[in-house]
């Protein structure tokens, strides 16, 4: 809760940073905060954190995390939400708006907020902010720049390394290479580690916590590991081993699925590791109205027949199967993710969306039943979950099968994730090569519409052999190699004068 009360001050620090200060005769306007009158007390650094942490609101880390499943075999954007329909159609080039513009323009707004601040920061004497203070606040913030400049290293590769604020004389920053930026992140991840407490997240009052970045870092590490050629490096497997290790000494699986999704369950939850949060009425992101009304996300029919049966077998191979009751007998997470042309929670909590239903399957997994009926007026505050123990055990275990082969300890990882909605272990005698792919299938379904299913395929480079083969999407895909990267938004090479070169696959 307290955090959801800081970022009521966003409009607040957005005038103090991003507006220009004027001046009437020698007087500071006296309704507005300048920078002059800023800074001036460890308040108003509570409140810069605040907007600081406020930035990763942006709707393609919140609200339109769900939309990069849609680049993908799992869904459909039937409003093109993000460009989706041009990405998955392979209509990419530098003019391409949506993400490939968004991502980059939002990360570097929240990189030099962040940066703003750690240059008053670092000016800052007072004694209301002791030396130990200041450093766990820039533990904060390096935490949330680590996180955009990683955004910026895994879609465009080499981009400009901004560590200060600029000016109109450094505006025009060259691009740095991708090793640097991958290594200014983890750099960034190392001093968050270092600084901040040992507390866990969900008892932290919605600040970033060690367990946090460190999380944090095995993603980028997990992520970085498979290179240019989807061969992981045992290296960095060996790291991510260690730091989820780590990790999952403080945290439990939600013993409901659902509830790290609903809002009245997500406080104090135990599972989650770091989440983007909202506070209702001024704070919100319309979560209820976009996926259990206006259906922005739509599941393919070859992700719903992904999900298994409850005896731990493929639908459509399982004794099980009952094509006249599809959903019945399968793995609750089925049901629990997606619905069926209408949200139903029982108990007469039903929503008819005004959309159509394209595919006839709407996203489940966000939805909160006490905000029937969704609409423009729905006040969702769910928060966005960014890093949870479901995805640690998941990074574990592919982590460790890669690395030794399917231990005790990778069986395990997958046995308690399984066994929190009541589906059976795996088999024993599994290969290294059976694991990986039970592993990679396990992503699917436990991390479905949480936006990383795109950088998945990605990394393990067969994003071609996936896309290029989804056997019932609303629209052609075509996937090329140069995908892997995205290009630099062309009004950002025309704006440096040259300067800031496009990625050579886009010239």
């Amino acid at each position: 809760m307290q955090m959801k009360k800081h970022i009521l001050c966003i409009c607040l620090l957005l005038a103090m940073i991003l507006a220009a200060c004027t001046k009437s005769l020698d007087q500071d306007p006296q309704d507005k905060i300048s920078s002059a009158n800023f800074w001036k007390s460890k308040g108003d650094f509570d409140q810069a954190l605040a907007a600081c942490y406020a930035s990763m609101q942006e709707a393609e880390w919140a609200v339109e995390m769900p939309v990069w499943d849609c680049l993908t075999d799992n869904g459909y954007a039937q409003h093109n939400s993000g460009g989706a329909k041009e990405i998955v159609s392979g209509s990419i080039s530098p003019s391409s708006g949506g993400l490939i513009t968004e991502l980059y323009a939002d990360s570097y707004r929240g990189i030099a907020r962040i940066n703003l601040f750690l240059q008053h920061l670092q000016q800052y004497t007072g004694a209301d902010l002791p030396e130990a203070d200041k450093q766990h606040y820039e533990g904060e913030v390096r935490f949330l720049r680590a996180f955009f400049y990683f955004q910026l290293y895994y879609r465009y590769g080499a981009v400009p390394l901004v560590l200060e604020p600029l000016n109109l004389e450094t505006q025009q920053q060259p691009k740095t290479v991708a090793a640097d930026i991958l290594q200014q992140v983890l750099t960034d991840l190392d001093y968050s580690i270092a600084h901040l407490n040992e507390t866990p997240y969900f008892e932290n009052g919605g600040h970033a916590s060690r367990s946090s970045a460190r999380a944090l870092k095995a993603r980028v590490l997990l992520f970085a590991a498979y290179g240019d050629n989807g061969v992981p490096d045992p290296g960095m497997l060996a790291e991510v081993r260690d730091l989820t290790q780590q990790v999952q000494a403080q945290y439990s699986l939600s013993p409901k699925f659902e509830d790290i999704f609903r809002d009245a369950s997500q406080r104090g939850n135990p599972e989650i590791i770091f989440s983007i949060n909202f506070l209702a009425p001024n704070n919100t992101a319309p979560w209820d109205m976009y996926y259990g009304d206006w259906l922005v996300a739509s599941p393919l029919q070859n992700f719903v027949d992904a999900f298994e049966c409850i005896d731990g077998l493929p639908y459509g191979e399982s004794p099980l199967t009952d094509p006249n009751a599809p959903f019945e007998n399968r793995d609750p997470r089925l049901k629990k993710t997606v619905f069926v042309d209408h949200p139903d929670f029982g108990d007469g909590k039903v929503h008819t969306p005004s959309n159509s239903r394209p595919t006839g399957y709407g996203v489940m997994k966000f939805l909160v039943p006490e905000n029937i009926p969704y609409g423009f007026s729905t006040l969702s505050q769910q928060n966005a979950v960014v890093l949870r123990l479901g995805e640690v055990l998941l990074m574990y275990a592919e982590a460790q099968n890669e690395l030794a082969g399917p231990d005790a300890s990778v069986y395990k990882a997958m046995t308690d994730l399984r066994a929190r909605v009541g589906m059976p272990p795996y088999p024993a005698g599994l290969t290294k090569e059976q694991m990986r792919a039970r592993i990679r299938h396990e992503r699917r379904i436990e991390l479905a519409f949480e936006g990383l299913r795109f950088f998945d395929l990605m990394r393990w480079h067969n994003a071609g052999e996936v896309l290029n083969s989804v056997p019932d999407g609303l629209q052609p895909y075509h996937f090329e190699d140069r995908f892997y990267k995205w290009p630099l938004p062309q009004p950002e090479i025309d704006k440096s004068g040259g300067v800031l070169e496009q990625n050579p696959d886009y010239k």
